[in-house]
């Protein structure tokens, strides 16, 4: 099951460092396989992930593959990360797009 958890820049590096996400993050699930329904999800990972932040920054979506969709999320089961590709301000448009980095990027996404 694909599902999208919303997070932070300082989460993804926490997802690395420690190798999974909490059970307890919020989460989105793609309700089918249309990319209609991955889109929403996605999108509103990233309201979530906006709503996290204190004043300006990047918004971080994790994408998953997992077999319990309420259980940690390890880092194994991470299949993308969503990010803006640069800090942005707080208030800015939230549709902008995010850009889309594979697990070995995330070295390069966090500044690494």
């Amino acid at each position: 099951m694909r599902i999208y958890l919303p997070t932070t820049m300082a989460g993804l590096a926490r997802l690395r460092d420690e190798g999974s996400l909490p059970a307890s993050a919020e989460r989105y699930l793609a309700g089918g396989d249309t990319e209609e329904e991955e889109y929403a999800a996605l999108m509103a990972a990233a309201a979530d992930s906006a709503e996290l932040l204190d004043g300006p920054g990047r918004r971080v979506v994790v994408v998953a593959d997992v077999a319990d969709p309420d259980g940690a999320v390890p880092l194994r089961d991470v299949v993308a990360v969503h990010a803006d590709p640069h800090e942005r301000p707080a208030g800015a448009d939230p549709d902008d797009d995010l850009g889309w980095y594979a697990t070995q990027e995330l070295g390069a996404l966090l500044g690494y």
